[in-house]
């Protein structure tokens, strides 16, 4: 009778695993990046962080023609790296130029310094607590990346966002920093009509709307501000000319290259480091 009550107390407390987040092995602590996710179980969506077992080798030399880009990011996190201070940091600016696979080269330059990096999504900022809760606790030194982000009005992972970088009772631990990439300056999206909460009185003086400071306010609580650019035509051929070399091709065929890169981008309606890699796929893949 123990015996029959000692299985199915196992096979009980095997369907409860199946609901619960797996928890992190020092195993997966060795990886260098993970993602924040969650799962459905019987006490509600509760969020874990999975290992990356595959990431991103890009590196600096990859990335063409945002010198100045390189360097700012370059030096902020070294000294992330090395325990000074340094900021968090919002790369904004034109699609495909770099803003993301820089966070990834920083990963693949300072990953045997002690840098990890964990990705999460905007709908999951409102996690931000837990995640940090977590990584406090270790003795590596996190960036929480946050791709492509942008907030309509009324959601949830804005004030979360904002509470994490400046603004919570608890400060920021010392082994986190957030970097973050978006194509909008402001993270919000921005109207005519937020002016018309200006008011200006008798006396001249001027008092700024409030739905104005509210929508700038996030991206000023990052540290570090760094825009991007479109490259020009010169620029973006250099970029074809290092991702045909990647892929062997010889100088003849990269230099035949040029007039259907060219062409390539007009069709896409923009000249950038992505597209650049996008046709030096599809070129090196007719060779």
């Amino acid at each position: 009778m123990a015996a029959d009550y000692s299985q199915q107390l196992v096979q009980l407390l095997t369907r409860l695993e199946e609901w619960l987040p797996p928890a992190m092995t020092e195993a997966d602590w060795q990886a260098h990046a993970y993602r924040w996710r969650r799962k459905d179980t019987l006490f509600g969506k509760l969020g874990y962080l999975q290992a990356v077992t595959h990431t991103s080798k890009i590196s600096f030399a990859d990335l063409q023609h945002i010198e100045r880009q390189k360097n700012l990011i370059y030096d902020n996190t070294a000294h992330f790296v090395a325990g000074k201070p340094a900021n968090n940091v919002l790369l904004t600016g034109a699609r495909g130029t770099g803003k993301s696979s820089l966070i990834k080269a920083c990963l693949n330059e300072f990953a045997k310094q002690g840098l990890r990096l964990v990705e999460v999504d905007k709908e999951h900022l409102t996690d931000l607590g837990d995640i940090t809760d977590q990584l406090a606790k270790r003795p590596e030194r996190f960036i929480i990346f946050c791709d492509d982000l942008s907030f309509e009005d009324g959601e949830s992972g804005y004030k979360s966002l904002k509470s994490a970088l400046d603004g919570s009772v608890a400060a920021q631990s010392d082994n986190i920093l957030i970097y973050a990439t978006s194509n909008r300056r402001h993270l919000l999206p921005e109207y005519m009509s937020d002016n018309q909460s200006y008011v200006h009185t008798k006396d001249g003086e001027i008092h700024p709307g409030e739905v104005v400071e509210e929508k700038i306010s996030l991206s000023e609580r990052f540290g570090l501000w760094i825009s991007f650019y479109p490259p020009k035509q010169d620029e973006y051929l250099d970029m074809v000319d290092h991702w045909l070399k990647h892929f062997d091709l010889s100088p003849e065929k990269i230099k035949a290259a040029h007039p259907e890169a060219l062409i390539w981008a007009l069709e896409r309606g923009s000249r950038s480091g992505r597209v650049a890699w996008q046709f030096a796929r599809h070129w090196a893949g007719q060779q």
